[in-house]
């Protein structure tokens, strides 16, 4: 018992993700759907992203420091990304920046933000920024709520992925801890803010 103590704290990490992997276990275990919940699609491949640069430089050295350690890669859609929910069209456009799906600095080394839980994450920051999503013709599908947006980034992420615990672990901490981020774009105003799509084109190659 001792030798096992020993080498859970000694490697915590592990120790920690295999709790979580456990209690996401038993969550999925009580889930009682399969892995066809939303419909995700996406006719014309993955989204084309670009990373946008980590601001470290010229920050001095302390907060250069706590950017490095504390700070989270952003990216931005390169290209108009078309995607599909239920056999209905959308359309995150080319300029949109996000971070992926919130994860802890320790367990980065097994869960990059844009790994496994990308598709997920992309259509959830979009939705919660705007509280709504676009669709093809230039309308957009009205306010949805915070509860909303964390049911669909946990069930495409299991269409996409196949994993329901480690996904449900990713949906309760949105549960628990989104409304961060939910009320910080409600109060930047962006939940009302117009956004043009009149520049959108349907892309003419299908990308096989």
């Amino acid at each position: 018992m001792d030798i096992l103590l020993e080498l859970a704290t000694t490697f915590w990490q592990w120790s920690v993700l295999i709790v979580l992997v456990l209690i996401g276990f038993v969550i999925s275990w009580f889930d009682g759907q399969g892995e066809d919940r939303v419909g995700f699609h996406m006719p014309f491949g993955m989204p084309v992203l670009q990373p946008i640069p980590i601001a470290t430089k010229d920050k001095g050295f302390w907060k250069g420091i706590l950017l490095w350690l504390l700070g989270t890669r952003k990216w931005e859609v390169a290209e108009d990304f078309w995607f599909e929910l239920d056999g209905e069209s959308y359309i995150i456009p080319a300029g949109f920046e996000f971070d992926g799906a919130s994860v802890p600095k320790f367990l980065a080394t097994f869960l990059s933000p844009v790994g496994v839980l990308l598709m997920g994450g992309l259509v959830h920051d979009y939705g919660y920024k705007y509280a709504t999503l676009m669709k093809d013709d230039g309308t957009d599908i009205g306010y949805r709520d915070q509860a909303h947006w964390d049911r669909i980034f946990r069930d495409i992420c299991i269409e996409v992925n196949g994993f329901k615990f480690l996904n449900y672990l990713a949906y309760w901490t949105l549960r628990l801890a989104g409304f961060v981020a939910w009320n910080g774009h409600k109060k930047r105003g962006t939940h009302t803010e117009a956004v043009s799509y009149t520049h959108l084109t349907l892309p003419t190659k299908r990308i096989v």
